[in-house]
C-alpha cells in the first residue's frame, strides 16, 4: 500500500487527506443521526403525560428542548401555545430550520470531496501523461521503465480518487434522504400536538 501511495505522486496526499475527512464524517453523522436520538420514541408521550396531569413548567420546558431535536421543536410550540395556533406553527417551523441546520451539519463538506476527490485523481492523470510524454520527447519509447513512472501515477490516482470519491457521494446521498425523513417526521409530530391542543384533533 505504501509503494502504491508512493507511485501515485504528490497528488495522493491531499486524496488521503480527503479519504480521512469523508471517513470522519461518516461516522460521525451515523452516530449523531440515529433516530433514537433526535426523535426519541417515548418523547411524545411524557410531554402528553406533564400536559395532562399540568406539570409542564418551565424546568420541564427546558429539559425538553435540551433532550433532542424533537424535544427543541416541541419545546418551540409549547412555549408559544398562549398565542394561538398560527404562532405556535410559525415557532415550530422556525424551531425546524434550525434542527435541519444541525443535522444537516458537515453534510456540504462530505459533498464537495465526494466532487473533489474524482477531479484530483484527473489531474493525477494528466500529471502522468505529461511525465509519459515529456520522457518519450527526451528518451523515446525504448525505455519502459522511464514511462513506466508516469502511467503508473495516471493510473493508481484516478483510481483512488474514484474509490473515495463514490462511496462518499453514496453517503452524502444516504444521509440526506435520512436528514429530510428525520424532518418530516418532527414536523408531523410537532404539528399534531398544535392539532390536539388546540381540539382540531383527537389525542392518538
Amino acid at each position: 500500500m505504501f509503494e502504491l501511495f508512493r507511485a501515485g505522486g504528490w497528488l495522493m496526499y491531499p486524496i488521503a487527506l480527503c479519504s480521512i475527512a469523508a471517513l470522519a464524517i461518516c461516522v460521525e453523522r451515523g452516530w449523531s443521526l440515529r433516530r433514537s436520538r433526535i426523535t426519541p420514541k417515548h418523547l411524545v408521550a411524557q410531554v402528553w403525560t406533564w400536559i395532562k396531569n399540568n406539570q409542564l413548567d418551565k424546568s420541564k420546558l427546558k429539559l425538553l428542548k435540551s433532550s433532542s431535536p424533537l424535544g427543541e421543536i416541541l419545546a418551540a410550540g409549547l412555549v408559544n401555545h398562549v398565542h394561538g395556533r398560527e404562532t405556535m406553527k410559525e415557532s415550530i417551523q422556525e424551531a425546524g430550520r434550525h434542527a435541519v441546520l444541525s443535522l444537516e451539519r458537515y453534510l456540504n463538506t462530505l459533498g464537495t470531496i465526494a466532487q473533489i476527490t474524482p477531479l484530483l485523481g484527473l489531474l493525477g492523470t494528466v500529471i502522468g501523461m505529461i511525465d509519459v510524454f515529456t520522457v518519450i520527447t527526451i528518451q523515446g519509447t525504448g525505455d519502459a521503465n522511464a514511462l513506466s513512472k508516469g502511467i503508473s501515477e495516471a493510473l493508481i490516482t484516478t483510481a483512488t480518487g474514484l474509490t473515495i470519491g463514490i462511496p462518499a457521494l453514496i453517503f452524502h446521498r444516504h444521509y440526506e434522504r435520512k436528514v429530510e425523513e428525520l424532518v418530516t417526521a418532527m414536523e408531523q409530530e410537532a404539528l399534531k400536538m398544535v392539532e390536539v391542543l388546540h381540539g382540531e384533533r383527537e389525542k392518538g
